[in-house]
């Protein structure tokens, strides 16, 4: 069994990167009232864009009401609200449909996704993924990093990413075993040629993440795949009953590409029709614009 490649983000220094970086990198953050930490994000990107780095800092927003996409766009972002990127789909359907959706305004050839409601978030995790696309034989890198748990004024080392350690993981290990290499497969930090994003269906809520990484293990192999140490991850944690839901999703989206791949080397998950939430993929990208 090919071993996957994990980096640490101190292999990839800012200067090593600018010197070698053949392509225009996008920064994608898929917003929902993140007004708490957003401008401190992307002042840390715009740290990489005076290096020569990022191209491209571009937040897509669910129609905040917290002032999320004013903040976004004072502190130097392109700013969409998620609704209006691509015609004729509706109104967006999570997270997976803006990121999906942002296709269409990148402008980089590579595209790294970072969540927008990071509290220690650093332009480390930008370099950290970027890193190993500059070996061409690289095309999808993933981040990985401890997950501190904070109740009250409390905080503990691990803890954190529940839905992985209680329902993504578990599933892995028994229907698609070689991904258990990546230590978050719902990691929301994703770096990626944009030709390899655009030909992979996405799926619209909190499916997204082990969807695409099934999608694209299926297309480039582990060998093309990548992971790196990021540190630490704090985010605002969410209750039992939204983790509930995230779970269903993230079961339903491996099952259904489980399913659309047929891979003989993957187990499947039955469903009984009308049970679970609601499977709602949008086509590859490069099926609806011309290439760019």
């Amino acid at each position: 069994m090919t071993m996957l490649d994990t980096f640490d983000h101190t292999d990839f220094q800012a200067a090593e990167i600018r010197r070698n970086l053949r392509d225009r990198v996008s920064v994608v953050i898929p917003t929902r009232d993140t007004a708490g930490t957003i401008a401190a994000t992307i002042a840390e990107l715009r740290l990489l864009v005076e290096e020569g780095i990022v191209g491209q800092i571009l937040v897509v927003d669910a129609d905040s009401s917290d002032g999320t996409a004013d903040l976004a766009r004072s502190a130097g972002a392109e700013v969409f609200s998620e609704n209006e990127l691509v015609d004729g789909f509706g109104p967006a359907r999570g997270k997976g449909d803006a990121m999906w959706r942002a296709l269409a305004a990148v402008t980089g050839e590579i595209v790294v996704y970072v969540d927008g409601d990071i509290a220690d978030f650093g332009r480390h995790y930008v370099t950290g993924l970027v890193g190993p696309l500059l070996d061409p034989a690289k095309h999808f890198v993933k981040g990985r990093y401890r997950r501190p748990f904070r109740y009250g004024e409390t905080e503990e080392p691990a803890g954190g990413g529940r839905v992985t350690e209680l329902a993504a993981r578990p599933l892995l290990a028994r229907l698609a075993p070689e991904l258990l290499a990546f230590d978050q497969p719902l990691a929301g930090e994703v770096a990626a040629r944009r030709e390899l994003l655009e030909a992979i269906p996405f799926a619209c809520a909190y499916g997204v993440e082990i969807a695409m990484l099934t999608d694209v293990w299926d297309r480039v192999g582990i060998e093309g795949m990548a992971q790196v140490e990021l540190g630490t991850k704090r985010n605002a944690h969410q209750s039992l009953a939204a983790l509930s839901g995230m779970s269903s999703e993230v079961i339903a989206a491996l099952a259904d590409t489980l399913d659309r791949l047929g891979r003989e080397d993957t187990g499947r998950l039955s469903a009984v029709a009308g049970t679970g939430p609601e499977m709602v993929m949008r086509p590859p990208y490069a099926t609806l614009a011309p290439s760019r």
